[in-house]
């Protein structure tokens, strides 16, 4: 039966039922043809025109099937940026309204047999962060435009520049003396008094007269002079001048530690707040990326503004750009080369002696540089890190 013109009363009639979204189970993909009820389906199924669309299918299924995916992915993605941004959604509302428009590409002609595969594969892909609760599976889109990470990058390095040495070192000291002020009001210590029982204690007072007259002495307004106490046992003297001395070694302690403390800023000095550097092997450590990339191991290829570099994984040879926080540092096993990542003997490439599981710790020996066979012991983990070496 040939198909109604345009304009007449069947074609308004046809328009009119086909209005709306319709069941899914009568809709051709390949045919972008919705029927209406299982008979108009099943005529459609038997028609030329759809065993044509068949006949193409059957040559190259696999393209047609990515094709339909990767639609439906971009459809479902974009809404998602546009609708809803980086906030987290019930992945059922996004799809709800992705399908209200009539055009939209059907997920039964996609590689996803339901909602809930598609949505994992999100996360796995790292398009997503995903999460299932008691209702239902949630999506977060992750933003990763060029211009939000540019922007991200910049006000973490603005950030780390707020702060020069002489405002750290100010703050520091700050701190420095408030703990000080703080320890000093429970400097003193109390003990009971211990005297041997045959130890007699007796106090003396002398109180010096005047040669003068006492009218003299009348005149003068200033008639009584301080007493002057003794101690006739020396063990007392020694307790009150031992109790002196302890509380002025326990000020100077202080001091000392005050001191000490400024020293051991001063030698942090050569530390840096940025530590990567090429040919080091690193873990990658965020799981914004998804499970794909994340624990995953790299070579350092190229530093970008000291704190991000570029990172070629030894496993699968993709490339990623990360900032140094989402990376950690790779320790080898005992007898391979390391190389010193922060202070003094920074960029010095050593030998990894032993490893101190308990501090969390290494020893290693300098091979290379002016102080090749210097040790150094109890090296932190964040200090070094393994040199990658090409497979030969």
């Amino acid at each position: 039966m040939p198909k109604a013109e345009a304009g007449t009363p069947k074609w308004l009639a046809n328009k009119m039922k086909s209005k709306g979204l319709q069941k899914l189970r009568w809709y051709c993909q390949m045919c972008e043809k919705q029927c209406r009820d299982e008979n108009g389906f099943k005529c459609h199924t038997s028609s030329e025109s759809h065993q044509r669309q068949l006949l193409l299918f059957a040559e190259n299924p696999h393209r047609y099937l990515d094709e339909f995916s990767s639609e439906f992915k971009t459809g479902y993605v974009e809404l998602l940026r546009r609708r809803y941004g980086t906030r987290r959604v019930n992945a059922n509302q996004v799809y709800q309204e992705y399908i209200s428009s009539k055009d939209h590409l059907h997920m039964n002609a996609t590689k996803w047999l339901s909602l809930t595969s598609f949505v994992k594969w999100l996360g796995r892909e790292g398009i997503c962060v995903v999460d299932e609760t008691e209702k239902g599976w949630f999506v977060t889109w992750v933003d990763r435009e060029p211009e939000t990470i540019a922007r991200q990058q910049a006000a973490a390095k603005k950030r780390k520049m707020d702060k020069d040495d002489d405002e750290r070192m100010s703050d520091f000291i700050a701190k420095q003396v408030e703990r000080v002020g703080a320890s000093g009001k429970d400097d003193a210590t109390y003990s009971e008094l211990q005297r041997d029982e045959d130890e007699k204690l007796s106090l003396k007072l002398n109180v010096v007269g005047s040669a003068k007259p006492k009218t003299e002495v009348a005149a003068n307004p200033s008639v009584f002079k301080i007493p002057e106490i003794k101690f006739s046992s020396a063990s007392s003297v020694r307790s009150f001048s031992s109790t002196a001395s302890s509380k002025e070694r326990k000020r100077k302690s202080a001091l000392e530690e005050l001191r000490e403390e400024q020293e051991r800023f001063k030698e942090k000095k050569f530390h840096k707040d940025y530590w990567l550097l090429e040919g080091i092997v690193v873990k990658v450590i965020t799981k914004d990326l998804g499970d794909k990339y994340y624990k995953q191991k790299g070579v350092v290829i190229q530093i970008i503004d000291k704190y991000a570099g570029v990172i070629k994984l030894l496993e699968t040879g993709h490339k990623l750009k990360l900032d140094q926080d989402h990376l950690e540092t790779v320790i080898p096993s005992p007898g391979r080369t390391v190389r010193i990542l922060n202070g003094e003997f920074r960029g010095s490439d050593a030998i990894l002696k032993s490893v101190d599981m308990d501090k969390f710790a290494v020893k290693i020996q300098i091979c290379s540089g002016s102080f090749e066979g210097k040790v150094l012991k109890d090296i932190g983990y964040a200090e070094i890190s393994k040199v990658h070496v090409e497979p030969s």
